[in-house]
C-alpha cells in the first residue's frame, strides 16, 4: 500500500489513522538483547529521555523486582510510542507504534504465545556471535503459527566473534526462513562503524563521538564497500525476482529498478510471509536502531493490511472481521495483570469497532455484560487515559471482574467469538503451605490472581494429603511465582521441592465394565457402562465419544459416563499422574427405570475407566527437554559426560567458532541443578537451554523408584 494514495474512512475521528499504526512485537532467545533493543526504541521515539540498562536494572519495560535483579524479562510489557521516518514512502508521516516486549526464557513462553496472537508484525532479534538459539526456533514456529511477517534485527554486531552472514545462513538452516539482507554492515566487531543501505544504495555512517547513536549522516557508499554493495543488492533483487513477477520482468529486461519499487516489492513480499528482510546493528552501541525503526515502517503490516480475522458466532458459522471503527465491536483480551493502583487490567486487541470509557462489553464465554471504568494506553508499568479506543488499537481496561485470558469482548446484540491463544502443558510443580491460618487467606488470594494472570499457572489440591500444589513451565518459572507470593502479597510459606509433572498412558487398547449397584432399601442405585479404550500416538491427546445405540439409555445418563470417564482421566492407577493420548468409546451400557441415577452412571464410567487401564498394562511418561549447551571447546567432553549421566541422549553435536554446540533431549528430572553444575564443569563459561520436547515412557528401573515414591506397589 501506497504512503501517498492512502485515505482513511475515520481519519478525522483517529489520532493516527490504522494506515498509520504498527503493532509489533520485540521477540527473541534469552540475551539476544530485546530489552536493549526495546529501550533504545523508546529513547529515540522520546518515551524516555535517559536510555535504561538491563544491567543496571534501570530498564523502562523490564519493571518488576524479579525481572530487575535477574537481568531478564518475564512479563510481556505493552507500551506505545510514536516515530517518523526519515526517507521513503512514508517520509515525515508519524506513526504510531504500539510495541510488546517479549520474555526470551522458555518457562515464560506463554507471554511470547498470547502476544503473537495480536499483533500485526513482529522484530525477530538474533545475536550475532551465537545466530539462531533454541528459544529462536520456538519464538519463530510460534510467529508461523499465527502467520506473523516479521524483519530479522541481528544485534551485537560490535562483539568479538560477530559474523552477519554467519547468522544468516543459521537462520536458513534450523529456522528454513527465507532471510535476505536490505542493509549489511560495515565492518565488525570493534570496527563496526555503520550500515550499507541496499534499496537506495548509500552508506549510514554512526558518528564515533556520539555515544548516544543521534547523529548519522547518508552519504555515498566509501570505494572499498562498493563490490561487497552491488553484489548484496543483485542478490537482494535475484531473491525477490523469485517471489515476486513484477520485480521479476524488470531485472529481466534490464529496466532500472528504483528505490521505491524495491521498498513495495520488499513489503508486499514481507506481509505475504514470502521474504525476511534481515538489518545488522548494535542495540547496546546505539547503532542501527532508528533504521529498524524506518523498517518497522516500510515493512510491516498495518492493521488493514492483513486478510480478515475468523470469528465464530453462537451457532458455529464463520464470521469474517474487517477492522472498520463503524464496525460491531470485537476484542480479544490477551493478558491480565494486577495492578496495586488500579485493580485488574485486561488487555484487549480491538479488531473492529470502538471502545468507548463506561461502554457495557459483552463476554461470549460467560454470557455476561460488564461495564469499563477506565481506557487506559499503556507505557510498561505507567499508563494514560484515553475516552476512546479504536479498531487496530491495544489498550488497558479497568472495571472487568470475570474475563480469562482468551475471552472475546463485544457487543451482545452482535455475539461472536474469537480463537483465544493455546498454551502448553505445565511440566513440574511444588507444595506451597502457609506458615500460620493468618497467611492462609493471603495465600489463596495471591494464587487466585497469578492464576488468573498467567494461564500456564496451575492451582490444584492434592485429595490424598491436602497439600496445596502450584504447577508451572519450570524451576523458574515456580521461583518467579514463589517470590512474588512472598513480596506482593506478604505471604509466609514454606514451598517443597519441585515435583515433575509425569502422565500416564495406556500400553495396549482395553476394554473396562462399570458396574455401580447399592443394594440400599432407602435409596437403591443400579448403573452399568462398557467402553473400549484405544492408545493414541504421543501428543495426540484424549478423545471420548458415544457410540452406544439410540435409546439404549436416556441421554442425561451419557452425559453422566463421559463425565465419569474424563474425570478418572484425571488421575491414572499407575501413580495418579493425568492420563493422555487415548480414545474412549462408549459401546454398551444398561440401566433401571428406578433405581438409576446421573450419580450412579458417572461411577460406572469411572468404574470403566479404571478396569480398561488396568488391564492395558499402562505406561508412565516423563517429560523430555530439549537441552542446548554451547561451550568452550576444551570443555566439550566434561559437558558430553554429564549429559549422558544425566539419562541424555545426544542428538547432535556442532563447532561454531571456539564453541561447542550440544544438542541433546533429557529428561526434566535430570535437570534439577544444572545451571550450577554447568558452571562449575565449564569454570562459569557454558550457557545452556532447554525447551519441552516431548513425553517418553520412564525406564523400568527408573520407573520402581518413582511408583515407590508415590506409595504404590
Amino acid at each position: 500500500m501506497s504512503a501517498n494514495n492512502i485515505v482513511s474512512q475515520n481519519a478525522q475521528k483517529r489520532k493516527f489513522p490504522m494506515e498509520y499504526t504498527r503493532n509489533i512485537g520485540i521477540v527473541a532467545h534469552i540475551d539476544a538483547g530485546k530489552t536493549t533493543t526495546t529501550e533504545r526504541i523508546l529513547f529515540y521515539t522520546g518515551v524516555v529521555h535517559k536510555m535504561g540498562e538491563v544491567h543496571e536494572g534501570s530498564s523502562v519495560t523490564d519493571w518488576m523486582d524479579q525481572e530487575r535483579e535477574r537481568g531478564i524479562t518475564i512479563t510481556s510489557a505493552a507500551i506505545s510510542c510514536k516515530w517518523k521516518n526519515q526517507s521513503g514512502a512514508y517520509a515525515g508521516i508519524e506513526h504510531q507504534i504500539n510495541l510488546i516486549d517479549t520474555p526470551g526464557h522458555v518457562d515464560f513462553t506463554a507471554e511470547v504465545e498470547r502476544s503473537l496472537r495480536v499483533l500485526d508484525g513482529a522484530v525477530a532479534v538474533f545475536c550475532a556471535v551465537a545466530g539462531v538459539q533454541p528459544q529462536s526456533e520456538t519464538v519463530w514456529r510460534q510467529m508461523n503459527k499465527y502467520h506473523v511477517p516479521r524483519i530479522a534485527f541481528i544485534n551485537k554486531m560490535d562483539r568479538v566473534g560477530a559474523n552477519f552472514s554467519r547468522s544468516i545462513e543459521s537462520m536458513e538452516k534450523r529456522l528454513q526462513a527465507k532471510p535476505q539482507a536490505i542493509f549489511l554492515p560495515m565492518g565488525d566487531e570493534d570496527d563496526f562503524e555503520g550500515l550499507i543501505d541496499l534499496v537506495e544504495m548509500e552508506a549510514i555512517l554512526f558518528d564515533s563521538q556520539d555515544l548516544t547513536g543521534i547523529n548519522f549522516k547518508r552519504q555515498a557508499i566509501p570505494e572499498a564497500y562498493n563490490a561487497k554493495a552491488l553484489a548484496g543488492r543483485e542478490a537482494l533483487i535475484e531473491t525477490l525476482a523469485d517471489i515476486d513477477e513484477s520485480i521479476a520482468d524488470r531485472y529481466l529486461e534490464g529496466i532500472m529498478i528504483d528505490a521505491n519499487f524495491l521498498h513495495s516489492v520488499i513489503r508486499k513480499a514481507t506481509i505475504a510471509l514470502d521474504f525476511c528482510p534481515v538489518i545488522p546493528g548494535s542495540a547496546f552501541k546505539n547503532k542501527g536502531v532508528q533504521i529498524l525503526l524506518d523498517s518497522v515502517l516500510h515493512y510491516l503490516p498495518c492493521p488493514l493490511e492483513l486478510p480478515a480475522v475468523k470469528a465464530e458466532d453462537l451457532k458455529g458459522k464463520e464470521v469474517e472481521v474487517v477492522p472498520n471503527d463503524g464496525s460491531q465491536l470485537i476484542g480479544l483480551a490477551f493478558k491480565l495483570m494486577n495492578d496495586s493502583y488500579v485493580g485488574k487490567l485486561v488487555f484487549v486487541r480491538i479488531y473492529s469497532g470502538t471502545i468507548k470509557k463506561g461502554t457495557a462489553l459483552f463476554n461470549t464465554r460467560t454470557g455476561r455484560t460488564e461495564r469499563i471504568a477506565r481506557i487506559l494506553l499503556m507505557k510498561a508499568n505507567t499508563r494514560e487515559d484515553i475516552d476512546l479506543a479504536h479498531s487496530g488499537d491495544i489498550c488497558a481496561l479497568v472495571g472487568l471482574r470475570d474475563v480469562v485470558t482468551g475471552d472475546t469482548l463485544c457487543e451482545k446484540s452482535h455475539p461472536l467469538r474469537l480463537e483465544p491463544p493455546t498454551f502448553p502443558e505445565t511440566v513440574i510443580s511444588m507444595s506451597i503451605e502457609p506458615k500460620t491460618s493468618a497467611d492462609q487467606d493471603k495465600l489463596e488470594l495471591g494464587l487466585e490472581r497469578l492464576s488468573e494472570e498467567d494461564p500456564t499457572f496451575f492451582v490444584t489440591i492434592n485429595e490424598d494429603t491436602g497439600q496445596t500444589l502450584i504447577s508451572g513451565m519450570g524451576e523458574l518459572h515456580l521461583e518467579i511465582i514463589r517470590d512474588r507470593l512472598f513480596r506482593e502479597f506478604k505471604v509466609r510459606a514454606e514451598a517443597g521441592r519441585p515435583q515433575i509433572a509425569y502422565r500416564e498412558c495406556f500400553g495396549q487398547s482395553a476394554k473396562g465394565e462399570g458396574k455401580f449397584v447399592r443394594e440400599n432399601v432407602d435409596n437403591p442405585q443400579f448403573a452399568h457402562a462398557c467402553i473400549k479404550v484405544v492408545a493414541l500416538e504421543r501428543g495426540a491427546g484424549v478423545m471420548i465419544e458415544n457410540k452406544l445405540p439410540e435409546g439404549t439409555i436416556p441421554n442425561a445418563f451419557i452425559d453422566n459416563i463421559l463425565e465419569g470417564i474424563r474425570e478418572a482421566a484425571y488421575n491414572g492407577v499407575l501413580a495418579s499422574y493425568p492420563v493422555t493420548d487415548f480414545k474412549a468409546t462408549l459401546y454398551d451400557a444398561s440401566f433401571d427405570e428406578v433405581e438409576s441415577s446421573e450419580m450412579a452412571f458417572k461411577m460406572a464410567g469411572i468404574f470403566a475407566f479404571k478396569e480398561a487401564m488396568e488391564a492395558s498394562q499402562p505406561i508412565l511418561l516423563e517429560p523430555m527437554m530439549a537441552v542446548e549447551v554451547e561451550t568452550p571447546d576444551e570443555y566439550q567432553g566434561d559437558i558430553m559426560g554429564d549429559l549422558n549421566r544425566r539419562r541424555g541422549q545426544i542428538q547432535n553435536m556442532r563447532n561454531q567458532g571456539l564453541y561447542s554446540i550440544i544438542t541433546s533431549l533429557v529428561p526434566l528430572s535430570e535437570m534439577f541443578g544444572y545451571s550450577t553444575a554447568v558452571r562449575s564443569l565449564s569454570k562459569g563459561r557454558a550457557s545452556y537451554s532447554m525447551n519441552p520436547e516431548s513425553f517418553q515412557p520412564v525406564p523400568e528401573n527408573i520407573l520402581k523408584t518413582i511408583l515407590n515414591a508415590s506409595n504404590i506397589s
